[in-house]
Protein backbone atom coordinates (compact mmCIF):
# COMPACT_ATOMS: atom_id res chain seq x y z
CA UNK A 1 0.00 0.00 0.00
CA UNK A 2 2.83 2.40 0.86
CA UNK A 3 4.59 1.61 -2.43
CA UNK A 4 1.43 2.37 -4.40
CA UNK A 5 0.93 5.67 -2.53
CA UNK A 6 4.47 6.83 -3.24
CA UNK A 7 4.27 5.69 -6.86
CA UNK A 8 1.03 7.52 -7.56
CA UNK A 9 2.31 10.67 -5.79
CA UNK A 10 -0.41 10.99 -3.19
CA UNK A 11 -0.01 13.08 -0.05
CA UNK A 12 2.53 13.17 1.68
CA UNK A 13 4.66 11.99 -1.27
CA UNK A 14 3.34 14.46 -3.84
CA UNK A 15 6.13 17.04 -3.72
CA UNK A 16 8.29 15.31 -6.35
CA UNK A 17 5.76 15.41 -9.17
CA UNK A 18 5.77 19.16 -9.99
CA UNK A 19 9.52 19.23 -9.31
CA UNK A 20 10.04 16.68 -12.10
CA UNK A 21 9.02 19.32 -14.64
CA UNK A 22 12.63 20.40 -15.19
CA UNK A 23 12.84 17.58 -17.73
CA UNK A 24 12.16 18.21 -21.43
CA UNK A 25 8.49 18.22 -22.39
CA UNK A 26 8.42 14.77 -24.11
CA UNK A 27 9.92 13.24 -20.97
CA UNK A 28 7.33 15.06 -18.86
CA UNK A 29 4.57 13.68 -21.06
CA UNK A 30 5.89 10.16 -20.59
CA UNK A 31 6.23 10.58 -16.84
CA UNK A 32 2.75 12.00 -16.32
CA UNK A 33 0.59 10.27 -18.86
CA UNK A 34 1.45 6.67 -19.17
CA UNK A 35 4.16 5.18 -17.03
CA UNK A 36 5.38 6.60 -13.80
CA UNK A 37 2.51 7.97 -11.76
CA UNK A 38 -0.22 5.83 -13.24
CA UNK A 39 1.66 2.66 -12.30
CA UNK A 40 0.65 3.19 -8.67
CA UNK A 41 -3.01 3.50 -9.65
CA UNK A 42 -2.78 0.42 -11.84
CA UNK A 43 -1.18 -1.46 -8.94
CA UNK A 44 -4.11 -0.49 -6.71
CA UNK A 45 -6.61 -1.58 -9.37
CA UNK A 46 -4.87 -4.94 -9.86
CA UNK A 47 -4.84 -5.71 -6.15
CA UNK A 48 -8.24 -4.18 -5.44
CA UNK A 49 -10.03 -7.48 -4.69
CA UNK A 50 -7.37 -8.33 -2.13
CA UNK A 51 -6.89 -4.98 -0.42
CA UNK A 52 -10.56 -3.94 -0.40
CA UNK A 53 -11.12 -6.50 2.34
CA UNK A 54 -9.11 -4.41 4.82
CA UNK A 55 -11.22 -2.74 7.44
CA UNK A 56 -10.34 0.92 6.95
CA UNK A 57 -9.20 0.70 3.34
CA UNK A 58 -11.91 2.85 1.75
CA UNK A 59 -11.81 5.50 4.45
CA UNK A 60 -8.03 5.75 4.09
CA UNK A 61 -8.25 6.06 0.29
CA UNK A 62 -10.89 8.78 0.43
CA UNK A 63 -8.97 10.68 3.10
CA UNK A 64 -5.66 10.62 1.21
CA UNK A 65 -7.15 11.35 -2.21
CA UNK A 66 -9.31 14.28 -1.04
CA UNK A 67 -6.30 15.88 0.66
CA UNK A 68 -4.30 15.36 -2.54
CA UNK A 69 -7.06 16.92 -4.65
CA UNK A 70 -7.31 19.91 -2.33
CA UNK A 71 -3.57 20.57 -2.10
CA UNK A 72 -3.04 20.15 -5.86
CA UNK A 73 -5.87 22.57 -6.61
CA UNK A 74 -4.60 25.19 -4.19
CA UNK A 75 -1.02 24.91 -5.46
CA UNK A 76 -2.14 25.14 -9.11
CA UNK A 77 -3.84 28.47 -8.39
CA UNK A 78 -0.52 30.02 -7.36
CA UNK A 79 1.72 28.51 -10.03
CA UNK A 80 2.95 30.28 -13.16
CA UNK A 81 4.88 27.50 -14.90
CA UNK A 82 2.67 25.86 -17.53
CA UNK A 83 4.23 22.42 -17.10
CA UNK A 84 3.89 22.53 -13.32
CA UNK A 85 0.22 23.40 -13.66
CA UNK A 86 -0.26 20.37 -15.89
CA UNK A 87 1.61 18.26 -13.31
CA UNK A 88 -0.67 19.51 -10.56
CA UNK A 89 -3.69 18.65 -12.70
CA UNK A 90 -2.22 15.15 -12.95
CA UNK A 91 -2.22 14.99 -9.15
CA UNK A 92 -5.87 15.95 -9.02
CA UNK A 93 -6.78 13.38 -11.69
CA UNK A 94 -4.97 10.68 -9.73
CA UNK A 95 -7.01 11.69 -6.71
CA UNK A 96 -10.22 11.26 -8.71
CA UNK A 97 -9.10 7.79 -9.81
CA UNK A 98 -8.42 6.77 -6.24
CA UNK A 99 -11.76 8.17 -5.07
CA UNK A 100 -13.48 5.94 -7.63
CA UNK A 101 -11.56 3.00 -6.18
CA UNK A 102 -12.69 4.00 -2.69
CA UNK A 103 -16.27 4.03 -3.95
CA UNK A 104 -15.82 0.40 -5.09
CA UNK A 105 -15.67 1.26 -8.80
CA UNK A 106 -12.38 -0.26 -10.05
CA UNK A 107 -13.50 -0.44 -13.70
CA UNK A 108 -14.31 3.27 -13.68
CA UNK A 109 -10.84 3.95 -12.25
CA UNK A 110 -9.29 1.83 -15.00
CA UNK A 111 -11.27 3.65 -17.70
CA UNK A 112 -10.23 6.99 -16.23
CA UNK A 113 -6.62 5.77 -16.19
CA UNK A 114 -6.76 5.01 -19.93
CA UNK A 115 -8.44 8.27 -20.91
CA UNK A 116 -6.08 10.22 -18.64
CA UNK A 117 -3.08 8.74 -20.43
CA UNK A 118 -4.42 9.86 -23.78
CA UNK A 119 -5.47 13.41 -22.94
CA UNK A 120 -2.46 14.15 -20.71
CA UNK A 121 -0.01 13.10 -23.43
CA UNK A 122 -1.78 15.37 -25.91
CA UNK A 123 -1.85 18.18 -23.36
CA UNK A 124 1.90 17.97 -22.81
CA UNK A 125 2.55 17.91 -26.56
CA UNK A 126 0.45 21.06 -26.97
CA UNK A 127 2.27 22.69 -24.05
CA UNK A 128 5.58 21.77 -25.68
CA UNK A 129 4.49 23.41 -28.92
CA UNK A 130 3.45 26.56 -27.04
CA UNK A 131 6.75 26.64 -25.16
CA UNK A 132 8.74 26.08 -28.34
CA UNK A 133 6.89 28.77 -30.30
CA UNK A 134 7.43 31.31 -27.51
CA UNK A 135 11.23 31.04 -27.33
CA UNK A 136 11.22 28.43 -24.53
CA UNK A 137 9.12 30.56 -22.19
CA UNK A 138 7.16 28.45 -19.72
CA UNK A 139 5.98 31.30 -17.51
CA UNK A 140 2.31 32.05 -18.11
CA UNK A 141 2.90 35.73 -17.40
CA UNK A 142 5.04 35.88 -20.53
CA UNK A 143 2.53 34.10 -22.75
CA UNK A 144 -0.08 36.84 -22.92
CA UNK A 145 -0.42 37.04 -26.69
CA UNK A 146 -1.49 33.50 -27.50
Amino acid sequence: MLAAITKRAQVPFSRWLPAAMAAPTPVSALVHSSTLVTAGVFLMIRFFPFISCWKYFRFFLIFVSVITLFIAGIRANYEYDIKKIIALSTLSQLGVMIISLALNLPFLALFHLYTHAMFKAILFICAGIIIHNNKNAQDLRLLGRL
